[in-house]
């Protein structure tokens, strides 16, 4: 396909924008460009058919199936787009007066107030954009609290070798220094192992549950006083909630700080049709160090209100407005009820899938999971020599996005779904089937899945060459 810039053609317009209807400020010389950018010049019907022709080589959950595990790429009810486009939540600026944006602020202190409820904290900021960004100003929060108390010697993160990538980044980030520990044979955290790392030094714990195998610590509660023993907090990545949400929550497991993507697991837009948003919940002791500012309640009337040892602003404002407003109307329209429905169905999905596949696949683990599972292909690679990248590639060519390839890395060759509860069982069995149908090709033609996909607009690329020598921007020469 061709780049906008290459269908350029000198001399062609077409008039999108109204005429200015302010007058046009002139720029000081200084800051003026000295010449016009070179912007591509296309007639409105190629301009239209160009982005129409990008968007139909797109693959999302309105395309087909999306299993991206970690990912929670579920169906997202357009009714949460609706409530999201009003005008009176579009046309608002965050800079206006606050009597004049009561029902906005009434939205994020019930967000807030309701996603307490559901995760089992006691207070919530709304501020952080993403996972990555919550995952940071949680573990800021934690290194607060050990500021305040005379404890700087905390600098200690202990993070499980399954844990998400962001993990270790984000403690680096926050100034901590990371102690990976090894995983139990059961996909667990390996209590002896933690025990072994936890001293007078430990700033916190970094774990979700379930975990990135998929299966539930069982021994959640026993880690969380492991750690808090040790005087360390325990943190909460929020990325897997979608298993348990409305069925166990994190506060009551002993953990003490949490975020959480709304971009997963409460309905809202994922990826490239973020943007996202990660907001942090905390227990008590952490509640005065949240980011400000935050909406609280004076008798009827919502303001804006500082925490008393506030780690200050992790972002512009408030938040991403919208994307609460798509959340709020999640909670409001399935309620309570209507989330233990979800979990419970991922978890049924989870493992249907995983059922119809492990007679002929190897599970990473054979129990019971719940919002994903791990496949392994270490076995037919040494067999046939098909990767996991190969079968990821095969599913595009029968029109499914690829599962999350070679994570977490204490599975080799690991491919990880996760369905999620809005699938249907026609689609799961779909999928199985054509899961099966891959295997058998991996052994009578293992060369097709080399070249694979064969279908898609674009074949594989050579990603060595990719990522030695990447091209980031157009040659105009």
């Amino acid at each position: 396909m061709e780049l906008i810039f290459e269908k350029s053609k000198a001399g062609r317009s077409c008039n999108l924008l109204p005429p200015c209807d302010v007058e046009k400020a002139p720029l000081a010389a200084e800051i003026a460009r000295q010449k016009a950018p070179r912007l591509p010049q296309m007639a409105e019907i190629d301009l239209t058919r160009h982005y129409s022709a990008l968007e139909r080589r797109s693959h999302g959950v309105n395309n087909g199936f999306y299993p991206l595990g970690s990912c929670t790429m579920k169906y997202n009810s357009k009714i949460n787009e609706a409530m999201a486009a009003l005008p009176n939540f579009t046309d608002i600026h965050p800079l206006q007066p606050e009597n004049t944006v009561q029902g906005s602020l009434e939205v994020l202190y019930l967000a807030e107030k309701y996603l307490c409820e559901v995760t089992g904290m006691d207070e919530m900021s709304l501020q952080p954009a993403a996972g990555a960004h919550g995952e940071l100003t949680g573990l800021l929060l934690i290194k607060a609290y050990h500021q305040a108390n005379g404890q700087d010697n905390r600098r200690k993160m202990i993070i499980p070798d399954s844990a998400h990538g962001t993990n270790p980044a984000s403690a680096s980030m926050a100034g901590f220094s990371v102690v990976n520990i090894d995983s139990a044979a059961d996909g667990r955290v390996d209590l002896d192992a933690l025990r072994a790392v936890c001293d007078e030094n430990l700033a916190g714990l970094m774990l979700t549950n379930p975990n990135t195998i998929g299966i539930f610590e069982k021994d959640i509660e026993q880690i969380c006083q492991i750690v808090h023993q040790a005087g360390g907090l325990v943190y909460y990545d929020g990325a897997n909630l979608n298993g348990i949400v409305g069925l166990s929550r994190p506060g009551d497991m002993g953990f003490d700080v949490i975020h959480l993507n709304l971009h997963k697991t409460f309905s809202t837009p994922h990826g490239g049709g973020g943007p996202g948003s990660g907001p942090v919940g905390c227990k008590k002791i952490l509640a005065p160090f949240l980011p400000s500012p935050r909406v609280i309640k004076n008798g009827e009337t919502f303001t804006f209100a500082d925490a008393p040892q506030t780690i200050g602003r992790m972002k512009a404002f408030y938040g991403n407005f919208l994307v609460v407003v798509k959340a709020l109307t999640y909670l409001l329209t399935i309620g309570g009820q209507g989330l233990t429905d979800a979990a419970e169905m991922a978890v049924l999905n989870t493992n249907y899938l995983m059922k119809k596949l492990d007679d002929i696949y190897d599970m990473a683990h054979h129990e019971i999971s719940k919002h994903e599972f791990v496949i392994s292909c270490e076995r037919i690679k040494k067999e046939v020599g098909v990767t996991a990248l190969d079968i990821a590639k095969a599913l595009l060519d029968y029109g499914i996005h690829p599962p999350t390839i070679y994570f977490p890395l204490i599975v080799h060759e690991a491919l990880m779904f996760e369905p999620t509860e809005t699938e249907s069982i026609e689609t799961l069995d779909h999928c199985a089937a054509v899961m099966r149908e891959i295997y058998e090709l991996a052994y009578s033609n293992p060369e097709a899945l080399h070249a694979a996909p064969q279908k898609a607009c674009i074949g594989r690329p050579d990603e060595v060459e990719a990522a030695r020598n990447p091209r980031l921007r157009y040659n105009f020469e």
